[in-house]
């Protein structure tokens, strides 16, 4: 008896052992890929101005003037409240940015660099004497894990980066130019 407990003990921990690795590497081994084509960017009368990030409401806004163009759900990093400090707090940052470069090959689909840290990032981390950390992305979800994205938006799984579909981060990508600004609040 004891040892079929064991047996079904020792199945049991190699499964629970082997399905996170077994994750984990997939996630790497996709993350070298790219997922795909970038779409060509919008006219740029349909492109947005201002991207507006309410944390609180996880929602992603683009504008166009006073106009919202459209409004995304979105997952943060995985302790969201408060500004990002430093590197690997999982926080995404508080304040004014700007848009200042894409990546079409990108770990997750596609992605947009947010210009954080900021002079003022810089020397508040400095201050604590931690690294501010850097590379906060608007992307889409992992490669290789587009069939969640119905789910992504019910848990705070970035590492500070503001996630949305890989549908969204599409149209997101066509709709918004380098240089645009964005505001991310609490």
């Amino acid at each position: 008896m004891i040892s079929k407990r064991r047996k079904i003990l020792a199945v049991l921990l190699a499964l629970a052992l082997t399905v996170p690795v077994a994750g984990f590497a997939y996630t790497k081994v996709l993350g070298r890929f790219g997922s795909g084509t970038a779409p060509a960017m919008a006219a740029v009368e349909q492109q947005a101005d201002k991207i507006i990030v309410r944390k609180g409401k996880r929602e992603l806004q683009l504008l166009r003037g006073d106009e919202v163009l459209r409004t995304y759900r979105i997952a943060l990093g995985g302790a969201p409240a408060g500004h990002k400090l430093q590197e690997g707090d999982q926080r995404t940052p508080v304040g004014d940015y700007v848009i200042d470069w894409r990546n079409p090959r990108s770990m997750a689909h596609l992605s947009l660099h947010i210009s954080y840290p900021n002079e003022q990032d810089v020397l508040r981390a400095k201050e604590a004497n931690v690294a501010p950390g850097g590379n906060i992305m608007i992307h889409g979800l992992a490669n290789g894990w587009g069939a969640f994205g119905a789910f992504h938006h019910l848990w705070d799984w970035t590492d500070g980066c503001v996630a949305v579909t890989n549908s969204e981060m599409q149209e997101i990508w066509s709709l918004v130019p380098n240089g645009t600004p964005i505001l991310i609040s609490e």
